[in-house]
Order: C-alpha cells, then sequence, then structure tokens
C-alpha cells in the first residue's frame, strides 16, 4: 500500500475514532448524579470527591481513547491504567456509595473500558464479571437496597456486554477492511505480473522470429531476390501482428488460440529449414488447456529457433478423460535448460490452470518440453 493511502486511512480511522470517544463523553451524563450529590453537601470531604469524580471522568475517556482511535499506547501501560482506574472506582464507592448519591454506576465505566480495552473476548467478559461482582459487593457491604443494587448490577452487565460487542464488532469491520485492501494490493500486484509475462511471451516469440527471417533475407538477397522481397514482407507482417498484439494485451483483450500459435510455429519452422512433425488426437481441448498450450509451444518453438541448432521438431497433443499433454521435441544440441523468464513464466501459467512443466534433454540428442493441463472436474471434454 502506498504511503498516501496509508495516511487516508490513517485520517479516516483517526476521525472515526474521536467521534466514538465523543460519544463516550457525553455517555458521562450518569456522573451528573453524585456530582449533585457532592454539590449539595451530602458528599464528605467534598474536595476529595470532587477531585476523584474529575479524575475518574477523564481517565474514563483516555482509556476509552487509546483502542478506539488505535493511538500507539503499549498495551502493559493501557492494562496498567486500566487496573488504576478500577481501584479508583473502588475507592470512590466505598468510601461515598453507602447513600442514594448513585457512586455504583462508576463499574458501569469501569465495564465500558474494559470491554473497549480487551481484545481477546474472555478478558472483556471477565473484567466485565468482576465490575458485577464489586457492584454486589459493595452494595451488600454498605447494605443498601437490593432493588437498588440489582438494578445497578443489570445496568454494568448491560454496559460491558454491549460494549464488548460493539468493540469485537468495530475490530472485525476494521480486519475486513485490512484484508481487503491487501486482497486489491495483490490483485494489483498479481495483473503487473501478468501484464509483464503477457509482454515478454508476446514479444520474445515475435522478436526472435524476426531475426531468423533477417537472417534468411540475408542470406538469400544476393541469390534470389525475389524470395528475399517476399520474406521481408513476411517480416512486415508480423511486425504489424505483433504491434495488433501488444495492444490488445494492453486493453486486456487478446486471447491466445492454440490452433492458431501452431500455423505459426510450423510456417516459422520451416522458413528456417527445420522439419515439422504435428500429431493431434481428434478430442477438443478445454478452454484452460488450449491457452495454456498456445503459450508453452510458442515458448518451446522460441527456444529450438534460438538455442537448439535442430534440423527436426515434433510437436504432439494428446488428450483422454483426465488431461491434456503437449510434447515439443527436437533433435537439436541439448543440454540443461536455463530457468529465465519464458520458462519461469509458462511455469506459473500451468500452475494456475493446475498443470505442470517439464523440460529436459534427450539422450538421443534435444530436448523434450512436456506440459500437462487436467480437465475440469465440471466435466471432461467441453462441449
Amino acid at each position: 500500500m502506498s504511503s498516501g493511502t496509508e495516511e487516508s486511512v490513517g485520517r479516516v480511522r483517526n476521525r472515526r475514532g474521536f467521534l466514538l470517544v465523543a460519544a463516550h463523553t457525553l455517555w458521562l451524563w450518569l456522573l451528573l448524579t453524585p456530582a449533585a450529590a457532592i454539590a449539595r453537601g451530602q458528599v464528605h470531604p467534598a474536595a476529595a470527591a470532587t477531585v476523584g469524580l474529575v479524575v475518574f471522568a477523564l481517565l474514563y475517556l483516555a482509556l476509552v481513547a487509546v483502542p478506539v482511535a488505535d493511538l500507539a499506547v503499549r498495551p502493559a501501560l493501557h492494562h496498567a491504567g486500566l487496573a488504576a482506574f478500577a481501584l479508583l472506582a473502588v475507592g470512590l464507592a466505598v468510601a461515598y456509595g453507602g447513600g442514594p448519591e448513585g457512586w455504583l454506576v462508576l463499574f458501569m465505566y469501569v465495564a465500558a473500558a474494559g470491554a473497549v480495552g480487551f481484545v481477546r473476548a474472555a478478558w472483556g467478559f471477565g473484567w466485565v464479571g468482576g465490575s458485577v461482582a464489586a457492584v454486589v459487593a459493595i452494595g451488600v457491604a454498605h447494605g443498601l437496597p437490593a432493588a437498588d443494587t440489582a438494578q445497578t448490577a443489570l445496568i454494568t452487565v448491560l454496559a460491558g456486554t454491549l460494549t464488548l460487542a460493539f468493540s469485537r464488532t468495530a475490530r472485525l469491520v476494521e480486519e475486513l477492511r485490512r484484508t481487503q485492501r491487501e486482497l486489491a494490493r495483490t490483485a494489483v500486484q498479481q495483473e503487473r505480473l501478468r501484464f509483464a509475462r503477457d509482454l515478454h511471451d508476446l514479444l520474445g516469440h515475435t522478436l526472435s522470429l524476426v531475426v531468423v527471417k533477417a537472417e534468411v533475407v540475408r542470406r538469400i538477397a544476393p541469390t534470389d531476390p525475389l524470395r528475399a522481397a517476399a520474406e521481408a514482407a513476411d517480416i512486415e507482417r508480423i511486425g504489424r501482428t505483433a504491434l495488433s498484439e501488444v495492444r490488445e494485451a494492453v486493453t486486456g483483450y487478446r486471447e491466445r488460440s492454440f490452433g492458431r500459435e501452431l500455423d505459426s510455429v510450423r510456417t516459422a519452422l520451416a522458413d528456417v529449414g527445420i522439419s515439422v512433425t504435428v500429431r493431434e488426437t481428434h478430442h477438443p481441448l478445454g478452454v484452460e488447456a488450449d491457452d495454456a498450450f498456445g503459450w508453452a509451444l510458442r515458448e518451446g518453438v522460441t527456444n529450438v529457433l534460438r538455442h537448439s541448432r535442430a534440423s527436426r521438431c515434433e510437436i504432439e497433443v494428446a488428450a483422454d478423460a483426465r488431461e491434456s499433454v503437449l510434447t515439443i521435441r527436437d533433435d537439436g544440441v541439448g543440454g540443461r535448460p536455463q530457468p529465465g523468464n519464458g520458462l519461469r513464466g509458462l511455469t506459473e501459467r500451468l500452475e494456475q490452470a493446475g498443470g505442470e512443466l517439464h523440460v529436459a534433454p534427450v539422450r538421443s540428442g534435444g530436448m523434450l518440453l512436456t506440459a500437462r493441463v487436467p480437465h475440469s472436474p465440471a466435466g471432461r471434454w467441453p462441449r
């Protein structure tokens, strides 16, 4: 992902996070009940209670802002803040929760802060359960009415579980967005790779053919000008065809037909004096095999033209109920194949079709290229 995209995503996330923090700020209105009790002089000492309540509110906002706005804070430090926040709530509730001033409602905020802050759901539920237990214990210790204590405990449970569910959903949505961005980035990379591979396969074969025909023109021009002119015209035609194919590749609408490729390589091999034998079964090739074999034939014959110094080339296409197989054999110099961009790209193409490529020298001389593509489980033969 580019830095500009990351900055844009970060701005959107932070803006959404701070809006959620603002919503939590509005939720602090429940603290008005103990604040009003302090203002009416029902709590002593009032100064300590005021400071404690203000610190509690600010600490709550800080703890909520860290995970919601995705701020960079170490988990250990954040968990220490949660522990201090819970201890402050316990201290205030134990000290001032003996009357109807609503100090037990502080544990609703304790439960919510923990539900937002803990990534693991089990820890969040444990934190909410501990908050409810604290409400019940302090309410019983102060002799508060059972109905009031139960009501506050229920509010704490609801606040904690709802916040936990919301936080979990928000994290899943953010994870989904990250996954979508990663998939988009991967798709762009794959398309770039496909485009580079297509251009290499197109131009590599075509330029090799142009070079071969140019050598033919140079060799026969002194003795057979008419044939040399015909070969030069053929070079022009090949160049125009290559230009058209490159344009089609750029627009993404190019199709490599195996039959068309077979006619092309027959002509190219015959022009340089290599005899060609083609054997085909009567079964038609599937779509994936037709496309993959078109590229395999182009790459295999390009290597024959460039490196083999062969006099004969045999091309065989066979298909049965399980798979389609293309073999290209020449009687040239052989040797260990060099894994260049062409063979590497061809291997990737066949793997995408579920097939495989094998290139190896033949004992009697020359090279053997074998490409296999299994038939789709949906059907044995194309209709």
